[in-house]
């Protein structure tokens, strides 16, 4: 076929990738509505929460599962038939399809001991180690821990108020993307939501602040880096291709690249602090321990015992138990945070090292999986993608990440405990 013929053969089946997959809604599909919780709170914190296939069975998919997988198969074949099994726009997209089939799958199984397996068919487990031999997220979460508790015994740490209402919020962090974000007519909306579990999401061109939370300035700005610059700026730069618009859907496979880059960015900007990794790392811990068999109970227990509120633990357990049985193993897409930051910066890393810093930007030129950095880079090539039109200020000048990274080659060779020697008297 001729270019032309090409590329529009790619934005049409692109554009019925994209419609095939809008009504999954995977986190809408598996939330606990309120009664969950209060039902909890009035046992006193005492009995697992009532969750089964019974009780998703009183919330259907918003989809016919059988038609739904049906039309991902056949697009799938058609994909494949029309552009072939190597192309890299047809690779990716045949991806896709079966991803949500599997997507699918889960969401069937709902309330079952099954849906657990499936789900860490989709987004890992804790024992799966980023490199051959190279350790893995239960080894992070051990070593986080051990610097964080320090951390949190230090005087110097900032300790921010949250005393910012949601409706003065909104104002700060719109003001704020409105500076950062306004490129090619880019932008991003900041709106309050009263029927959101957490305290703020992103959608593809807003973000939703949750009312009656409590903010303050110091999460503002890690939601404008997360949400804003990560989720919201690479959702824009997928939407605005010409001809791959699967670039602006999600996966659960992308998920981890997705989270990775805006952990990254948090850490880069400045914007993270050792509360938010906690969190990042119990979540870790959760799921490890939701692994070995224990149960909702059980893991809420645990981290009141580490000193969370029954609030905090509700609120942390819960994420991790959402889709499944209160008692048969963990919904696992909170791993993805910590697996995506390392593959990513240690891609990063050997990028500078291998002279290939044309490949960066790609990360962010929509809901893209790091390993199809090369497919990607074919097709940029090949004017199939365009570059992005949005990149966060640590990317859009890289030069303090290029030094950054180059420096970092060298100082993860150092053995922290033979250099311990040395500063021994200027640390007691």
């Amino acid at each position: 076929m001729s270019a032309s013929e090409y590329l529009d053969t790619i934005r049409f089946l692109s554009d019925r990738l994209v419609a095939a997959q809008q009504p999954i809604r995977v986190l809408n599909a598996i939330a606990w509505d309120d009664s969950i919780r209060s039902e909890f709170f009035a046992s006193g914190c005492r009995r697992e929460p009532i969750v089964d296939a019974d009780y998703y069975r009183g919330r259907p998919l918003s989809f016919d599962s059988v038609e739904t997988s049906r039309s991902f198969r056949a697009l799938h074949d058609e994909i494949e038939q029309r552009l072939g099994a190597r192309d890299p726009a047809a690779e990716i997209m045949m991806r896709m399809c079966r991803e949500y089939d599997h997507v699918i799958d889960m969401l069937e199984a709902r309330g079952t001991r099954a849906f657990a397996e499936l789900s860490s068919d989709l987004y890992g487990r804790t024992t799966d180690a980023f490199f051959p031999g190279q350790g893995n997220l239960n080894d992070l979460a051990t070593i986080l821990d051990e610097t964080l508790t320090l951390a949190d015994q230090s005087a110097f740490l900032d300790q921010a108020q949250r005393d910012i209402p949601t409706e003065r919020a909104v104002t700060i962090l719109q003001e704020r993307l409105d500076q950062t974000m306004q490129v090619d007519g880019m932008g991003v909306q900041v709106r309050v939501d009263d029927g959101i579990v957490a305290d703020a999401a992103a959608g593809s061109d807003y973000i939703k602040l949750r009312q009656g939370a409590k903010f303050s300035l110091r999460e503002l700005a890690l939601l404008e880096a997360h949400e804003g610059w990560v989720h919201v700026g690479t959702t824009l730069n997928g939407r605005a291709q010409p001809h791959c618009t699967f670039l602006g859907k999600g996966t659960p496979a992308t998920t981890t690249t997705q989270e990775g880059l805006a952990v990254l960015v948090e850490v880069t900007s400045l914007r993270s602090h050792p509360t938010r990794l906690r969190r990042i790392t119990d979540r870790i811990h959760g799921i490890q321990l939701a692994e070995d068999g224990a149960s909702f109970l059980e893991v809420f227990r645990y981290f009141t015992e580490r000193g969370r509120s029954e609030s905090e633990a509700w609120s942390l357990v819960a994420r991790i138990y959402r889709g499944g049985l209160p008692t048969a193993g963990p919904f696992a897409k909170d791993l993805s945070y910590s697996k995506g930051f390392v593959m990513i910066y240690n891609f990063l890393r050997l990028a500078i090292r291998r002279g290939r810093m044309d490949r960066i930007p790609l990360l962010f030129v929509g809901k893209m999986v790091l390993d199809e950095v090369g497919l990607i880079a074919d097709l940029v090539e090949q004017d199939v993608i365009v570059a992005p039109r949005f990149l966060p200020p640590v990317f859009a000048d890289p030069s303090a990440l290029v030094s950054w990274l180059a420096f970092s080659n060298f100082l993860n060779r150092i053995d922290l405990s033979r250099a311990e020697a040395s500063f021994a008297d200027l640390l007691d």
